[in-house]
Formats: structure tokens, C-alpha cells, sequence
């Protein structure tokens, strides 16, 4: 690992990227980053203290006012750069998402690719930021609208996706015109460095304002200097519903802009007509993928009572098949969670099952000895509960799918909504109309719907969000670019009279 650290120049002590500018000296205190594969100190960064941050405000503010006035392709060259500098880095990028997270390489990777592929969609973006005329009711007179990058846009990330989330917002606010200021997760903070390093390169080898792209770290508090600031126009933040919550009332109060990505409690239908091989294939990506840590997860799952026995026992005999350890094995499915707060957490939710009367499938169990090499390895378990459970209502960021049964589709659709969040779903069906009934206004009301594809993983050309307590943001995709600019509305009159509303008339 100290050859991938010092490939993205990453140092045992870091004393100046982690505020994200150059030659930067911070008196903060030291925030540790340990890995979950083997529970071994990776580094240690610098956090950042006040001043520090009001210095790194003014910093993206002034480049701001050089940034906006760059024609949107020109932008879009710069994030073309940066596409080209991670595919450079890709390998070691990887790697190091893999090992400071906890996720597969497979997926440490993955990720990073999702960067690239986020660089490749805004630089198309960059031509595309389209408006509209109108037909103006007065003579003469013409009507369009235009949109304007918003200026500081503050990227609050979670530990699960540690660069490819920040990526979806930072790649289209900055073709849109705008700076960022990015908050990672202080369980990450060496993947948010190395991606802040890859930046800079580029910034710097352009002759660009390195205020661009600013990197602040450290715990909650340092992310409430970023909610509270009023010169932030827009706080864009992926976590917990509760987090969500909170920034959104912070952010509210002094009338500025938000995007939120919160929790999901995603469920699967899996009707009578359903390819029962893809749909169990599905379920065991979608649920066991990223050791459970994805807010779009496959929580829960919906079974035709007339295959429900049927589907249970094949995805017990998967769950048997499993092979978790080291994530950096390729050949490893699973590895470990973040810490052991998250351990903690798979095993309450398993206590509460038990609790309200459900019955645990496939038991919990914490994996130690040969080849788990810190106390973060769980075994992915399975639990038969009932929709109404308290704790099938929650999230849980760990590896415990629940199933539960049905009767007839409305009464499917019925449980799959009947949770607070509304992120990802999906239905496995061969049958047309079960599959448009679930697409209809009367089906899926989350943010996603999909039909014989699971809930986890996202195309980067789709707007990704959810509704409810998911927090209604969208990233990525479609017209998901909007949230980071402010439309404007123009109005010209190329006549020689000036007509008043009502018809009012001044006699002078």
C-alpha cells in the first residue's frame, strides 16, 4: 500500500492537501484513517480548523468570479483532462478504495470508472446546456431563458461511495460553471487526497485557479462550517436521512440550496412469472454487494407465496456460497464494513428481528481467525420477517436481507411503498402487465423502478435520486444539471412602444 500512496503522492502526514490547496501549512488536529481490511493505520491528514476554512472560502470564491466567465466548452475541456488523469491513476485509485473502504477491488474500481464516465458525460454536457424561447404575449417583444452557474457548490460525501459520488457532482458543477468545495466522509479521507491531487495536477498544469476544486477535512463539525455558510449556494450531500434532516433545516434557514441523496430500504417483487435464476442472482448482488453499504442495498424482498419456499431455499443455498475476506482478492464476494460501529448495527438489527418475532434464516455472525484480519468481517445473513417490523421500516447499513411474502400485486406494491424511504425498486416478472402496473402511477414510488434488474447500481446518463425521506435530489444524468445553476428568465423589446400590464396608460 506505500506504493500506491506515494503514486497519488499521498504522505503519512499530510500537511496541506487535505485543505486542498498547495503549499498550505494547517495547525489542525490529526484525523487517523484506519483500513477495515486488516484494522492496520493507513495515514494521517490534517484536519481543517476555522480559519482554515475561511481562508479556503475566499479561495473558491475568487475563483469563482475567473471560473463563470469560461464558455461552457472550454470548462468542458478541463473535465475532459480530468477523465484522461484517472484513467492514468485508475489502477491505484482502485486499489486504494478497495483497502481504506473496505469494498471489493472489482468495485473499487468500478468506482473509479464511474468517475471517468461522469468526465465523459460532462464534457457532452458542456454543449448541451440548453434553454428555451417563449412567444411573448406583447408585440414585439422576445422571451428566452438562460441558466447561470449558482457559484460555490459544497459536496458533502459518505464513506460507501468515497469518490464516485463527489465525482457526479463535482464533474457537472464544474462544466456548469461553478467551484466546490468538497467534505469527504472522515472515514476516507486519503481516496478524497488522492482524487484532490489528480485535480490539482490538472488545474495546474492548465494555468486555472486552484480554488477550483477545495478539499476540507475532518468530522461533523467541520461539515457544519460548510451548511451554515451563506456564501455556499448550494450544499449537495449524500448520507443518512437523519444527516439529511438536519442539513436540510440548516441550509433552509438562510434560503439556500440543497441536493439530497439519503437512505434507502429498497425492496424486490418477485412475482409467480419471474426468471427465478436472474432474480435470485439479483437479489445476492444487490444485497450482499459492498458488504450491504449501499443506500441502494436490496433490503427486502417481496415473494409470490406460490414460489416463496421455493425462492427461499435457493437464496439460503447462495448465501452458503459466499465467499468473504480480504476485498483486494479478486476471487473474494464480500468483505468487511466500515468499523465496528457498523458491526454493531448488523447485530441489533439481527436482536430486533428475534425481538418482533421473526425468524433468522441464515444467522449473524462475526468472522474472526485465518484470513479476517480486523473485527469488521460479518457473515451476510437473512431473516423471515413482516413488512410492518420496526426494524424492516429502518435502514441498516449492513448485510441482513429480509424476506417476506404476498398474495396478489397490488398487495406487493402496497408493502414495497409502505416504508419511509423511497430510493431504488425493482420487480422480476415475464409478464407485461405486472411489469407496466408496477412502472404506472400506481406502482413503484421511488426514485428508481426497474423491471428484471436488481436495486443496487446506476447508469450515470440517468438522473439517481429518490423520494420521501430519500431527500427528492438527483445527480448525474438527464436533466439533473439544473439543481446546479439558477434559471433566468429574459425579456427584450426590440419595438418602440413600451406596453403596461392592464393597459395601463401615463400621459407625459
Amino acid at each position: 500500500m506505500k506504493d500506491i500512496l506515494k503514486k497519488l503522492n499521498i504522505k503519512s502526514v499530510n500537511n496541506g492537501t487535505s485543505t486542498g490547496l498547495t503549499n498550505w501549512k494547517s495547525g489542525g488536529e490529526l484525523l487517523e484513517s484506519f483500513s477495515p481490511v486488516d484494522g492496520k493505520l493507513i495515514a494521517k491528514v490534517t484536519q481543517t480548523t476555522f480559519d482554515d476554512y475561511q481562508k479556503i472560502r475566499e479561495t473558491a470564491a475568487d475563483a469563482f468570479q475567473i471560473w463563470r466567465t469560461f464558455p461552457a466548452p472550454k470548462r468542458g475541456e478541463m473535465v475532459r483532462q480530468m477523465g484522461d488523469a484517472f484513467r492514468e491513476n485508475k489502477e491505484a485509485l482502485g486499489k486504494l478504495v478497495s483497502y481504506e473502504m473496505g469494498k471489493s477491488l472489482q468495485e473499487g474500481l468500478g468506482e473509479v470508472q464511474e468517475i471517468i464516465d461522469i468526465c465523459d458525460f460532462a464534457v457532452g454536457l458542456s454543449r448541451q446546456l440548453y434553454g428555451l424561447t417563449m412567444h411573448s404575449e406583447r408585440p414585439e417583444h422576445r422571451m428566452y431563458e438562460q441558466w447561470h452557474p449558482l457559484g460555490i457548490v459544497g459536496v458533502i460525501s459518505a464513506f460507501n461511495f468515497p469518490v464516485a459520488v463527489w465525482s457526479w457532482n463535482a464533474m457537472i458543477a464544474w462544466v456548469c460553471g461553478n467551484v466546490c468545495i468538497w467534505k469527504p466522509s472522515e472515514k476516507t479521507p486519503l481516496t478524497a487526497i488522492a482524487c484532490q491531487n489528480i485535480i490539482q495536477k490538472v488545474l495546474s498544469n492548465n494555468h486555472l485557479p486552484e480554488g477550483l476544486s477545495c478539499l476540507i477535512s475532518g468530522d461533523y463539525r467541520v461539515g457544519e462550517l460548510l451548511v451554515s455558510d451563506k456564501k455556499v449556494a448550494l450544499i449537495s450531500a449524500t448520507g443518512s436521512t437523519k444527516m439529511g434532516k438536519t442539513i436540510g433545516a440548516k441550509v433552509a434557514e438562510r434560503m439556500g440550496k440543497t441536493l439530497l441523496e439519503l437512505g434507502g430500504n429498497n425492496a424486490i417483487i418477485i412475482t409467480e412469472n419471474a426468471d427465478l435464476k436472474i432474480a435470485i442472482t439479483a437479489v445476492v448482488f444487490g444485497a450482499v454487494g459492498t458488504a450491504g453499504q449501499r443506500c441502494t442495498t436490496t433490503r427486502r424482498v417481496i415473494i409470490h407465496e406460490s414460489i416463496y419456499e421455493n425462492v427461499k431455499e435457493k437464496l439460503v443455498n447462495a448465501y452458503g456460497q459466499l465467499r468473504i475476506g480480504n476485498p483486494l482478492d479478486a476471487n473474494n464476494h464480500v468483505g468487511p464494513l466500515i468499523d465496528k460501529k457498523a458491526v454493531r448495527s448488523y447485530f441489533l438489527a439481527a436482536h430486533e428481528v428475534r425481538e418482533e418475532g421473526g425468524t433468522m434464516l441464515v444467522k449473524e455472525e462475526i468472522l474472526e481467525g485465518i484470513g479476517f484480519e480486523s473485527d469488521c468481517y460479518v457473515k451476510p445473513c437473512i431473516a423471515e420477517v413482516e413488512n410492518h417490523f420496526k426494524i424492516v421500516q429502518h435502514e441498516t447499513f449492513a448485510p441482513v436481507l429480509y424476506l417476506m411474502k404476498y398474495k396478489t400485486l397490488d398487495e406487493a406494491i402496497k408493502m414495497q411503498n409502505d416504508v419511509p424511504q423511497g430510493l431504488s425498486s425493482a420487480i422480476f416478472t415475464l409478464n407485461i402487465r405486472e411489469a407496466e402496473e408496477f412502472l404506472s402511477a400506481v406502482g413503484s414510488d421511488c426514485g428508481i423502478a426497474n423491471v428484471n434488474i436488481g436495486t443496487s447500481g446506476a447508469e450515470i446518463g440517468g438522473a439517481f435520486g429518490g423520494e420521501k425521506e430519500t431527500g427528492g435530489g438527483r445527480e448525474s444524468g438527464s436533466d439533473a444539471w439544473k439543481a446546479y445553476m439558477r434559471r433566468q428568465t429574459n425579456t427584450i423589446n426590440y419595438g418602440k412602444q413600451l406596453p403596461l400590464a392592464q393597459g395601463i396608460k401615463f400621459d407625459f
